[in-house]
């Protein structure tokens, strides 16, 4: 069973019906008991980095969290803010992380009148930094994906970092660091390259 981790931040039901849509038993849970029984874990969410924090913390969710991920070694996906919750620090708030990929999850800083807007939102595509990357099985080199983002992971650990994107500069848009993936990205608004990399990430959970 896949968990969406429920710390009460964004909409979870299109992660829910993207996920149900590529066949891969789900559930929706901030029970640390539910989430201590997944075969894969998604962090997913919309908001602010350090309310996240707070959240997952009042829930006991960060010692279940750390030991599936870390420990078990437990597929686990972040998306959006669940990926830039995965970095050391967010300027957000100024709060800490989860520490498991490294880096600082910081606001796009652009000079005044540059042509890059803040939010970054639409479609871009990925260029790829790790030569094999289960989550990105088979698909095409230039798919493109949906991004709606104020922040991003900077310097995160430089073997985890599995493509980059330009928008203004160029950015960590997807990491992999063993069973830990994140994108920045919204794989469950991209249509049918995202459907591509849930599934991809379904069969992951599925043989964990």
């Amino acid at each position: 069973m896949i968990v969406i981790v429920d710390y009460k931040m964004g909409n979870l039901d299109s992660v829910v019906r993207a996920l149900t849509r590529v066949g891969a038993p789900v559930c929706v849970s901030a029970d640390p008991a539910v989430v201590g029984a997944a075969s894969g874990l998604v962090l997913p969410g919309v908001g602010a980095f350090a309310q996240a924090m707070r959240n997952l913390a009042d829930d006991g969710l960060l010692p279940v969290l750390h030991r599936k991920v870390l420990e078990e070694k437990t597929p686990v996906l972040g998306i959006c803010l669940g990926f830039q919750l995965m970095s050391d620090h967010g300027e957000e708030g100024d709060a800490d992380g989860l520490g498991w990929i490294g880096g600082v999850t910081r606001r796009f800083r652009f000079p005044e009148g540059a042509a890059p807007k803040i939010p970054h939102m639409g479609w871009n595509d990925l260029t790829p930094r790790q030569a094999d990357n289960p989550l990105l099985d088979g698909l095409d080199p230039a798919a493109c994906f949906y991004f709606a983002h104020s922040y991003h992971v900077t310097d995160p650990r430089p073997e985890c970092v599995a493509t980059v994107t330009e928008y203004g500069e160029t950015f960590v848009s997807s990491a992999r660091l063993g069973n830990i993936f994140g994108t920045q990205f919204h794989p469950e608004k991209s249509y049918l390259n995202g459907l591509r990399l849930l599934r991809n990430f379904a069969g992951l959970a599925a043989h964990a």
